[in-house]
């Protein structure tokens, strides 16, 4: 039946689906079911799973970053699995990109948090690793290795985010090539923007490193956002 659909409004439900998905803010109802606490009155107050792990530990932050994740990359293999099994037309890459980039749409700006969220990275790594799994590693590996080494999560998040285009550019086929350079970057670009303040706090030698825990019952101000 929803073959007869125009493939425009096909392609649409599954933005909107995806976006939804990426909208659950998993940070948020962690917190209240772990500990009875609202993320975000507490560290930096983002629903992210590094301010998670920096106010709950390890294995809440642990958690909201699978989940984080996991929501970055189920519009995208629901659609392929819908089309795998002729339920809707096969969608175009560019098509399953648009649906991926809607997680992130709806992770950082959330309907459920008044259009307010986290800063999309778990989100990111999930739409890539349905997208390409090779150019996915490779950006995880880059932020493992610069956090590794600064012990800044926000660090390695621009960093992955400055290689992920020239990942794309040299590993994925010809006919997908600029499709994935043009999503990097713009992931890029928006990873840079919600990172804004981890930016000025790095120049000014005042962000804090992983590893540091802010208490429920004394929370602080300046703490580092995924």
């Amino acid at each position: 039946m929803l073959h007869t659909l125009p493939l425009p409004l096909i392609i649409a439900a599954c933005c909107v689906s995806s976006y939804l998905i990426g909208a659950l803010p998993f940070g948020l109802w962690v917190g209240l079911l772990w500990k009875g606490v609202d993320i975000r009155t507490l560290g930096s107050k983002n629903i992210g799973a590094t301010n998670v792990l920096r106010v709950l530990g390890p294995g809440p932050g642990l958690m909201v970053f699978g989940l984080d994740t996991l929501k970055g990359a189920v519009g995208i293999t629901l659609a392929g699995y819908l089309s795998a099994q002729q339920v809707i037309p096969t969608l175009s890459f560019s098509a399953l990109m648009l649906v991926g980039f809607c997680a992130i749409l709806g992770h950082t700006f959330s309907p459920l948090l008044r259009f307010k969220g986290g800063k999309g990275v778990a989100t990111s790594l999930g739409v890539l690793i349905a997208l390409s799994p090779v150019v996915a590693g490779i950006g995880l590996g880059c932020w493992i290795l610069v956090v590794a080494t600064s012990r800044y999560v926000s660090l390695g998040s621009l960093a992955a985010a400055f290689v992920l285009p020239f990942a794309a550019y040299f590993t994925m086929p010809d006919a997908q090539r600029w499709w994935m350079v043009g999503l990097t970057a713009v992931m890029g670009v928006l990873v840079i923007v919600l990172h804004r303040g981890n930016i000025r706090r790095l120049l000014a030698g005042a962000e804090a490193k992983i590893g540091q825990r802010v208490t429920v019952e004394q929370p602080a101000e300046t703490v580092e956002a995924q």
